[in-house]
């Protein structure tokens, strides 16, 4: 893919689109006190560490995958093809990476259910815009 031809906007906003998904998804009217409940985390443990840094590093690696996405995309996306590519990135790679770790870890079904899909719909939110712009 020519870098010339790729719309950083679009990848901005996509990265962006990680924090509204997360935003509701990490939200009291979703999943977010079983998150916090599966993860032994206090309203105080959540609120706590270096906010800054959290979201700021949480943004560029959004920027890194938002980036990759459209460079798997390619030039003649479609709002269908992002969809469908970041749909099957999403569940196919992350959430079945995730879950041999969360396998190894011991981690809890509904962790890796809350956090994997996730990361699911993310990326399939992710690759809409990157296809559809």
């Amino acid at each position: 893919m020519d870098f010339a031809s790729i719309n950083y906007l679009s990848i901005v906003v996509a990265a962006l689109s990680s924090f509204v998904v997360g935003m509701l998804w990490y939200s009291p009217v979703l999943f977010g006190k079983a998150w916090m409940a599966e993860n032994g985390f206090s309203d105080e443990d959540v609120q706590g560490g270096n906010m800054l840094r959290t979201y700021g590093t949480a943004f560029i690696l959004g920027l890194i995958i938002a980036f990759n996405l459209d460079m798997f995309l390619g030039a003649e996306a479609t709002f269908s093809w992002g969809l469908t590519a970041g749909a099957l990135a999403g569940v196919g790679w992350v959430a079945a990476a995730m879950g041999t770790s969360y396998l190894f870890e011991q981690k809890s079904l509904k962790l890796f259910l809350i956090n994997a899909g996730y990361h699911a719909v993310t990326f399939t939110v992710m690759g809409g815009i990157l296809g559809a712009w």
